[in-house]
């Protein structure tokens, strides 16, 4: 992102939540605290996630810029519910 002339490293990321039911939600974001609240807590989360609170954040990876981390939520996506429960196992922000 370029504001101002100057070139924005923030970062983004690709992230995986654990909603209430037992479902999983992925997400992407370049605030991961901020976006947790949103989905826990403020009708700006999610329409997923609002009725399935609390969630809880279970994955993130952390991407180079929006157009991976687009890609690679896409790719999150495509995966089997085993798939996607085998990748929070073995790299797991939280173990749960």
């Amino acid at each position: 992102m370029v504001r101002n002339g100057i070139m924005n490293k923030s970062k983004v990321f690709v992230y995986i939540l654990k909603c209430a039911d037992d479902t999983l939600y992925i997400g992407s974001t370049n605030d991961l605290e901020k976006r947790l609240h949103a989905h826990n807590n403020l009708r700006t989360g999610a329409k997923y996630t609002r009725g399935r609170r609390p969630v809880k954040l279970v994955y993130r990876e952390e991407c180079k810029d929006y157009a991976e981390v687009r890609k690679r939520e896409g790719e999150l996506k495509r995966l089997s519910r085993a798939d996607k429960l085998d990748l929070i196992k073995m790299n797991s922000v939280i173990n749960s």
